[in-house]
């Protein structure tokens, strides 16, 4: 599926036609999973803790259940509530962490600037002049609610990560488990695994290729599917028990716990599978509208679920065969029953796909914020944003996923573990969206009360049901997840210990500028590229770099990539440019952000758009000092700062340049210039990020200049400046890089030596190199061995 227009509805949000097509496209993304769950929801609640009787009690609650579960979570609760709660139009665990942090200041990432407020996806809500919010002000002012935050943030994260690896297991599962109805028991029971295994393994091994050669696909195989268990449960409905709309009522639910009493209650873990995929629905909300994802679900996905649920309870309410396996297919007509089991199959693969895409998504948001080990992430698309596959984590599914089926065997002890992931991501999703009720808009807590208790008391009910099933499958979310919370808290711990350290020894600029011929220092043709963390200072690998090989690059840039708490950052703010030191010493930084959704540059558009950068900024700042010593700006207060204390922003936007000046009047934070320079064909947006608060907004036009002028000496040096850029880019471009290896400090407790010497460095050793991740040629690599005692 093309989701290339999907983006079209930001500057069309009107065009009904456009959102329709949304619509479509959105339920092979957005819905597969949730609409394979007609397949395994009965099964798994009459798997063992209650019977369905003569008096069809339990069919009839457990549809009044499934009823109003669908109706008050993935209805009220994520389509008028949660996709409201939308960063920048993206959703899912991380939109919500990053929404609270940046309304309240509770981010523990390092490296937060002034200048990132000034990016125009920092969006936020309106606030009022005081907000005095008791919330806000306690979660500020307590560190631990930070860290508190955070951990729940990773568990919702892992326990995606969980469904991913259960899902596709129960989803395949389900559908071919279809062929026991075809088949003698002693025959089935050896071709259902098998080719369960069989679509598993070749369902990973194509996800390198993307799903974009066949995604045109995905939609169409669900809409079939919704059509085909909508017409099978009318179907059912009409023939078997037309009277079965009579169990919607809340009284039967009432009548089913009375009865069955804690079996009730225990059984509650297989209706919970209903509304598995529902989370879907707010974490891919970047790649389609609100709109659309509210049309689709409301009017075509909720309505098909009711029927199909409802038919098979009229089927099984005239059935009450003791030898009757509950299934979805004993409600099928035998002669549709092949047609179907080959749509449920491809529409399983659908939903499975949906959700390992969704793993990988958000491990690379993850590995972004710096709270996963880093990995390979390959971008399968150049066209759809966003889609992006990860071999490690495919592989280790693959093997996980096909050690569930084959260990379990069974879609009961697959739907306890499921189940249990399923309810711990909408119970986070619950805790982050009622903060983001207070915090960012500004809500009277006692309506975030309400939506917390009121959504929480439903998903705790589900929860508590699946604890019970801890020795029947529950036990598997729990375990992963433990796992992966150690190793992400882990990794986030040593990352964030290792800022502080190259924060305390950074080195100042006036050592860098005493480095000369008469310590015996040389400099060597070509661009260094010395990446760090830091946004200020000189960081200790360089120091040391220098310290043993006396020598460094005749054009040297302080790199920092860097992740804001946003999902995207538009290309035209992304490098945010500096001297270091006078212009003679040819000596930079560059800060280069990136959204936590953002696709990082190869390393060939990177060096080349960077050297692009830094001449404009060359440029630039040479225009600056000549328009200072002109005393063109407006009062002069600035013009006898150093450039070495100011950040530019450079980027290409499209704006036309008006001749003359403007000047507006207004008090804001930053200056925007917008420069047109004689050796540059683009227009340069240039924005300066100042130490003072108060600015004015000015915008420039520049003609072309006097042929005096361009031989003065100020643009002798400038052309000087660029000709020695462009001679070091064709001599060749350096990456030097920090080999890093973290060791506790003496008279650390035991548990911090463990973790950080053994568990860190495991995890640092058998992960890939900050290299790969910013995909460095090894042939431009330069190492720098650090040892961090922290």
């Amino acid at each position: 599926m093309d989701l290339e227009s999907s983006k079209c509805w930001d500057t069309s949000k009107g065009s009904w036609k456009t959102i329709l097509l949304l619509a479509y496209q959105s339920l092979g993304v957005v819905y597969g999973d949730l609409s394979i769950s007609p397949l395994y929801v009965y099964t798994s609640t009459f798997a063992e803790d209650i019977e369905h009787s003569e008096t069809n009690e339990e069919i009839f609650g457990a549809l009044s259940f499934v009823f109003w579960t669908l109706t008050l979570v993935p209805l009220f609760k994520y389509v008028f509530v949660v996709l409201r709660a939308d960063d920048n139009g993206e959703g899912g665990t991380f939109a919500l962490y990053s929404l609270i942090c940046r309304h309240a200041k509770v981010s523990l990432l390092p490296n937060r600037q002034h200048a990132d407020e000034a990016l125009s996806t920092y969006k936020m809500e309106e606030a009022p002049e005081k907000d005095t919010s008791k919330v806000k002000m306690m979660l500020e002012k307590y560190k631990g609610l930070h860290t508190a935050l955070l951990i729940v943030v990773l568990l919702g994260t892992c326990m995606v990560i969980g469904d991913g690896l259960l899902t596709p297991a129960i989803s395949v599962f389900s559908a071919v488990s279809g062929l026991e109805v075809s088949m003698s028991k002693k025959h089935h029971q050896y071709a259902v695994i098998p080719i369960t295994c069989f679509i598993l393994v070749c369902l990973f091994a194509l996800q390198h290729y993307g799903t974009h050669r066949v995604g045109f696909l995905f939609a169409p195989i669900v809409l079939a599917w919704l059509l085909c268990i909508s017409t099978l449960g009318l179907y059912n409905i009409f023939k078997w028990n037309p009277h079965v709309y009579k169990a919607l009522s809340p009284y039967y639910m009432f009548k089913f716990l009375k009865k069955t009493r804690i079996s009730g209650w225990m059984s509650l873990g297989g209706i919970l599978l209903c509304i598995t995929g529902s989370e879907a629905m707010f974490a891919d909300l970047g790649h389609f509208s609100y709109m659309a994802i509210q049309i689709a679900f409301t009017f075509l996905v909720y309505p098909a679920l009711i029927l199909a649920y409802m038919g098979q309870a009229a089927y099984l309410s005239h059935h009450h065969d003791s030898e009757l396996q509950i299934s979805f297919y004993v409600s099928v007509p035998e002669s549709v029953r092949w047609p179907v089991l080959i749509l449920a199959i491809l529409a399983s693969v659908v939903g499975s796909q949906a959700i390992i895409s969704g793993t990988f998504s958000i491990i690379n948001q993850s590995q972004s914020l710096g709270c996963f080990p880093r990995v390979k992430v390959v971008h399968t698309s150049d066209k759809i944003h966003g889609q992006v596959y990860i071999p490690e984590i495919n592989w280790i599914l693959m093997i996980l996923c096909i050690a569930v089926t084959i260990g379990f065997r069974d879609t009961k002890h697959m739907g306890n573990a499921s189940g249990l992931a399923v309810m711990t991501v909408m119970l986070v999703t619950t805790c982050l969206t009622s903060l983001v009720i207070v915090v960012c808009w500004q809500k009277p807590p006692i309506i975030a009360l309400c939506f917390l208790l009121f959504f929480g008391f439903i998903e705790l009910l589900y929860f508590s049901a699946s604890l019970t099933k801890f020795c029947e499958g529950a036990w598997l979310p729990i375990l992963l997840a433990l796992f992966l919370m150690i190793i992400m808290f882990l990794w986030h711990y040593a990352t964030i210990r290792k800022y502080e350290y190259d924060l305390h020894n950074k080195v100042s600029l006036d050592w860098l500028l005493a480095l000369g011929p008469s310590l015996g220092i040389a400099r060597v043709p070509g661009i260094g590229l010395v990446f760090t963390d830091l946004t200020t200072g000189i960081p200790a690998n360089f120091s040391r770099f220098v310290t043993n090989l006396p020598a460094y690059h005749r054009i040297l840039v302080f790199v920092c990539v860097k992740s804001v708490p946003v999902p995207h950052v538009p290309a035209a703010e992304r490098y945010l440019v500096g001297r270091v030191g006078p212009a003679a010493h040819r000596s930079y930084r560059c800060i280069v952000r990136y959204g936590y959704r953002d696709v990082h540059q190869d390393v060939d558009s990177f060096e080349s758009e960077l050297v692009a950068r830094l001449a404009d900024f060359i440029q630039y700042d040479w225009y600056r000092s000549r328009r200072s010593s002109m005393s063109i700006e407006d009062d002069g207060s600035n013009s006898n700062e150093s450039s070495s204390y100011r950040l530019t922003v450079i980027g290409t936007t499209g704006f036309t340049i008006q001749p003359g000046y403007e000047s507006g009047g207004e008090s804001v934070q930053q200056a925007s210039v917008s420069v047109g320079f004689p050796t540059v064909q683009s227009v340069t947006d240039v924005i300066e990020m100042e130490p003072v608060m108060t600015e004015r907004r000015v915008r420039f036009a520049i003609e072309d200049e006097p042929e005096s002028d361009a031989r003065s000496e100020t643009g002798v040096q400038m052309q000087e400046e660029l000709e020695d850029l462009y001679a070091a880019q064709e001599a060749g471009i350096a990456f030097i890089l920090g080999h890093s290896h973290v060791r506790a400090k003496q008279g650390s407790s035991v548990l911090k030596k463990l973790a950080l010497n053994y568990g860190y460095n495991f995890l640092r050793r058998n992960c890939r190199g900050p290299d790969v991740a910013l995909k460095v040629p090894p042939v431009s690599l330069l190492e720098v061995g650090m040892v961090y005692i922290v």
